[in-house]
């Protein structure tokens, strides 16, 4: 081992030390919030949203709520999830990393305590904290962190819960999802299994109505004690596939993706420009088409009117839940809390490369047109390629059109409006945010139960104050193999089944197109020492030792070659 080596090992065993020393959110109280009266919390999820999905992110899709909240808030250029579904909330319910939590791989179990499938009891959930602290929790939407019913939404602190157990469901029906292996739809309310007459809702309409109605009863009762504030997570399905939308929806987007994914791509790349999303280098990296993207002009008239259909179902979905921010913004006038209501709104990855409906022997049913209740489509990486703009990838891989999510956060009088940052800021920090908001201590034990130090750091000072978060924090991320470690403006990854870490500068490239492990030998050193380090004391196995027999997703193709192997 060579002297530079042993030196820059030390520097990162200290940065570890440094920035994992236990304990130091877990009681810390909302000193830098905002005003005297606590405040209430919305936290907005959607499901599989690119980065680029939002107009106030360079989108041609209609999402004026959701742009207002930007337009009156903080945008974050840089906020990072899990990649996918599962371990993004369980990273975001809890505070902790996935493996911690219980949930490294999906809500299955594979055997082990960090890959169980549900949350543990070390790692409390927000609803179990605020709620301690004196909070109204509310839950509307996608829970995915759980089936048994010792981790319903009930039993992990919420008051109050309406929506799915699981990854997914139909939006007109709650019938078992045809995705070629057992995939039942359950719907609670509270602790009771619904069973909605098929074609008599709208599931995103649902959501939206029970979190409307929760608002309405949380008033109701906090009128004896006018300072009880309330809690509400708003865990949108939408716009995950299956590909199927309203009517009145859809016909505002015929016509509108006619001109084929490069250009709308190229369309979204210079509006990401124009908001200082990115840089004109960085739109004229992203601007070259991804080898697996076909040629729109090379398509048959019958490919294109597909395809067509699929973008234009996809808006109407995201569409829809934007009107249900509306409809929750409206009930804030109307309760006289819009002045003390922070809302934080994010993604839980990045859109979808699967093709659900014609994923051969796993393939789901596809018994009527795109959007209608029949359908069983979704986008496909070709249209994830414009949904992801300006990065690369998708869903499930740790890159950054994987992991990357737009962040909103929204305090009227509180939070400055218009500001674009960039952050660095990760799932991880949620809940110490929350926490310190709502003056609430996380505690060290609960139920007899040692609970697991928070990772995370808040986002208070930045988003109050104005503050940067330290950059030079490293930044994990393990799934299915699949492996990335941030620091600073260096990226490390690797993509399962190769061990080859590629490096990349995202101060420059945040597009990964030029990979600089080659020339940068003691970065990669030093970060893949952080990485392991990680690892080991969060939990993570090698994934080929644990691996299901049948993958939730496709086998992904090997990384670019000229990685190193470590």
């Amino acid at each position: 081992m060579t002297r530079r080596f042993i030196k820059q090992s030390l520097v990162a065993l200290s940065i570890i030390c440094a920035s994992n020393a236990p304990g130091q959110a877990q009681t810390k109280k909302a000193t830098s919030a905002p005003g005297k009266v606590r405040p209430n919390i919305i936290l907005i999820m959607v499901d599989d949203m690119g980065y680029s999905d939002l107009g106030s992110y360079g989108s041609e899709i209609q999402t004026p709520n959701l742009d207002r909240l930007a337009s009156e808030g903080l945008r974050l250029r840089e906020f990072y999830n899990n990649a996918i579904c599962a371990p993004t909330r369980a990273s975001l319910i809890t505070g902790q990393y996935p493996h911690k939590a219980g949930i490294g791989y999906f809500n299955v179990n594979l055997g082990l305590p960090a890959y169980q499938g549900y949350l543990n009891k070390e790692s409390l959930t927000f609803g179990e904290v605020l709620k301690g602290a004196g909070y109204s929790t509310l839950l509307s939407g996608k829970w995915h962190v759980g089936n048994d019913s010792l981790v319903w939404p009930k039993q992990r602190g919420f008051d109050r819960f309406y929506g799915i157990l699981g990854g997914g469901s139909n939006y007109f029906d709650a019938g078992p999802m045809p995705t070629g292996r057992n995939s039942p739809v359950v719907i609670l309310e509270g602790n009771q299994r619904q069973h909605p007459k098929p074609n008599s809702y709208y599931f995103t309409d649902e959501i939206t109505s029970h979190a409307l109605t929760y608002l309405d009863e949380q008033s109701k009762e906090a009128k004896p004690n006018a300072a009880r504030p309330f809690f509400l997570y708003l865990a949108y399905t939408a716009p995950h596939w299956p590909l199927q939308a309203l009517p009145e929806d859809i016909a505002k987007y015929r016509g509108k993706y006619d001109a084929g994914w490069d250009n709308i791509r190229k369309q979204r790349l210079d509006r990401q420009v124009k908001l200082g999303i990115i840089t004109q280098k960085q739109a004229d990296a992203a601007a070259v088409r991804d080898a697996d993207i076909p040629d729109w002009d090379a398509l048959t008239y019958d490919e294109k009117t597909l395809w067509k259909a699929k973008m234009e179902v996809y808006a109407a979905m995201l569409d829809r839940a934007d009107q249900g921010v509306g409809k929750i913004l409206t009930k804030l006038k109307e309760l006289k809390q819009y002045e003390n209501t922070l809302i934080i709104f994010i993604s839980d990855n990045g859109a979808p490369a699967e093709d659900v409906a014609h994923w051969g022997p796993k393939a789901g049913r596809n018994s009527g047109p795109v959007g209608t209740a029949g359908s069983f489509e979704s986008q496909g990486k070709n249209w994830s390629y414009v949904s992801n703009a300006p990065f690369r990838s998708f869903k499930a891989f740790s890159y950054e059109g994987g992991i990357s999510s737009p962040f909103i956060a929204w305090f009227p009088g509180k939070i400055k409006p218009g500001r674009l940052e960039k952050g660095t800021g990760h799932l991880i920090d949620i809940a110490p945010t929350l926490y310190e908001v709502a003056g609430a201590a996380y505690p060290t034990t609960h139920g007899g139960t040692t609970t697991n130090p928070l990772p995370g750091v808040s986002l208070v000072n930045l988003l109050f104050n104005e503050k940067p978060l330290d950059e030079q924090r490293p930044l994990f991320w393990e799934w299915a193999g699949n492996r990335a470690v941030r620091r600073g403006k260096w990226k490390l990854v690797s993509i399962y089944p190769s061990y080859q870490w590629e490096l990349y500068d995202l101060d420059t490239d945040r597009g990964e197109t030029k990979n600089v492990a080659a020339q940068n030998p003691n970065v990669v050193d030093a970060l893949s020492l952080l990485y392991f380090d990680w690892a080991k004391r969060t939990d993570v196995v090698d994934y080929a030792k644990i691996k299901p027999q049948q993958p939730l997703l496709p086998t992904p193709r090997k990384p670019s070659v000229g990685s190193r192997n470590f």
